[in-house]
């Protein structure tokens, strides 16, 4: 694979803390780094994602998608000088297990009032 094929990508966490830099294929989808991220991704953060499904990934200020290359997402210009891509991540656990997590109380509550009246 020729050099120019290869990018530099680090992966910029919540907490500021880098992933990377990883060397990888202009070829390879948006949805292959997410399971990089995930596979690596640092022990004893207070976030975790289970899946790739739960990152997103944002360059340049756009959300990827899971299916456009390395090659797409790159932007020719806002080059940082360093040659390193940098991708924010971010992590959203997928909605059907926050709603099971969460016990919503709906019951109907009693509002007492100590009022006096003089």
């Amino acid at each position: 694979m020729p050099e120019e094929d290869l990018v530099d990508i680090k992966f910029r966490l919540y907490d500021g803390s880098d992933l990377g830099p990883f060397r990888y294929s202009s070829t390879s989808t948006v949805d292959m780094l997410k399971q990089r991220i995930v596979s690596d991704w640092p022990k004893g953060k207070t976030i975790i994602p289970k899946a790739a499904s739960e990152v997103k990934l944002i360059n340049s200020g756009k959300i990827l998608e899971n299916n456009k290359t390395v090659g797409q997402c790159k932007m020719p210009f806002g080059d940082n000088g360093s040659g390193v891509i940098i991708m924010h991540v971010v992590v959203q656990p997928s909605l059907a297990k926050t709603k099971t997590e969460k016990k919503i109380d709906d019951s109907p509550r009693k509002i007492v009032c100590s009022c006096s009246i003089m």
